[in-house]
């Protein structure tokens, strides 16, 4: 959902003019997009806490990954609604946020989280973090996306995380784009792919569970064996590996593929600074090379704002986020009654036959991190 850009107005527009119907919101993908109306706080800087006056706004604090993004006049209409000031908490990247979550339960530091995905919700549940809460709008997300039937966290938006890959730098060489997780390990590609570490990041620990769920355990870690004899580069997480090795986005990055999101192309379109007919990035979305990211927001366990982080989280799930969303974060909605425009599926499809998260999950998760770094980075 799992769930990863700048998104410039234009492209707004573009996306809103040719939709048929509204536009919507895992993906990344991820972006940083542009800041909401609402203050962002550094990652070391608490929430204030201070009682507001009567009839002053509340204060709800929502902590999310490094890419969240929403329009400013969505975050101001529900503050106006509700009578609330939103303070957005950026805490890293997805994997980095929730750690910092577990680790401030017991003085929590946030009303709200969201980011969280498919990959780290076992440890989020498994830690406590979350209250329960069955939004009404839960009526319109698909089952398939409903990964904690104590709604504890509840599915906001997807996406598959994918190889993308310089449309330019495969046409200058004359190189075909390679069509499965094993051409990867090719001669041709030495050097020219780049990967998030899945202990740190939510998108390298999906492709991970994608190479686990292609090659078995342990066949797995021969497959990262071969990809690092082949030149593999691995970096924390996806703002460093998409902004500064990927070629396509930096343009002077050093790799022309690296693990994003099969929206990812839809978004190097809306960052171009002129129209584009085209983007300048695809995906590899072949049966067995992505994974389906999901991603989730919940209410912080022993919160005291609980009414407003109910209503907060109702936000998000209702149709307005979710088509808003679309266009700030590139992500796929869960909402079944939020709209996507023709352009979206265009430049953004989907992957054929995603990997999903492996029942073993929860109890191999730390097992299959520590064996893949013991593999590659050591």
């Amino acid at each position: 959902m799992k769930r990863l850009f700048s998104i410039f107005l234009l492209f707004t527009v573009l996306l809103i003019s040719c939709a048929p119907v509204p536009v919507p919101a895992p993906s990344a993908v991820h972006t940083e997009g542009t800041q909401s109306a609402a203050s962002i706080l550094p990652t070391d800087q608490p929430p204030a806490t201070s009682a507001p006056a009567s009839g002053a706004p509340r204060n709800l604090t929502v902590m999310t990954h490094d890419s969240f993004s929403a329009s400013e006049g969505v975050i101001q209409g529900f503050e106006k609604t509700n009578n609330v000031k939103i303070t957005f908490l950026k805490s890293g990247d997805a994997g980095a946020a929730l750690n910092k979550a577990i680790l401030t339960k017991d003085a929590p530091i946030a009303d709200v989280f969201y980011g969280v995905d498919n990959t780290f919700l076992s440890r989020a549940i498994e830690a406590g973090i979350f209250e329960s809460y069955a939004s009404p709008f839960i009526d319109h997300i698909p089952d398939q996306f409903k990964l904690d039937l104590k709604n504890r966290a509840l599915p906001v938006d997807y996406a598959d995380v994918c190889i993308n890959y310089s449309k330019a730098f495969f046409a200058k060489n004359d190189l075909l784009v390679p069509a499965s997780l094993d051409d990867l390990t090719k001669p041709e590609y030495n050097g020219l792919l780049v990967v998030e570490n899945p202990a740190t990041s939510s998108p390298g620990l999906a492709f991970l569970l994608a190479t686990i769920q292609k090659y078995g355990d342990p066949g797995y870690l021969d497959y990262w064996k071969a990809l690092r004899s082949n030149g593999l580069v691995v970096v924390d997480g996806w703002e460093s590996a998409y902004y500064t090795n990927f070629s396509a986005s930096s343009g002077a990055g050093p790799q022309p593929m690296v693990v994003s999101y099969s929206t990812s192309p839809a978004a190097e379109v809306a960052a171009s600074t002129s129209p584009l007919d085209d983007a300048p990035t695809a995906s590899v979305i072949a049966p067995g090379t992505c994974f389906r990211q999901i991603e989730f927001v919940g209410i912080i366990a022993n919160t005291p704002n609980r009414d407003i982080a109910e209503k907060f989280v109702d936000f998000m799930l209702d149709v307005p986020f979710q088509e808003d969303m679309l266009l700030n974060m590139y992500v796929y909605p869960v909402n079944d009654q939020a709209a996507i425009p023709d352009s979206f599926a265009k430049f953004a499809p989907t992957a054929v036959d995603p990997a999903t998260v492996p029942d073993a999950l929860p109890v191999k998760r730390d097992t299959w991190i520590e064996a893949w770094t013991q593999a590659v980075l050591r």
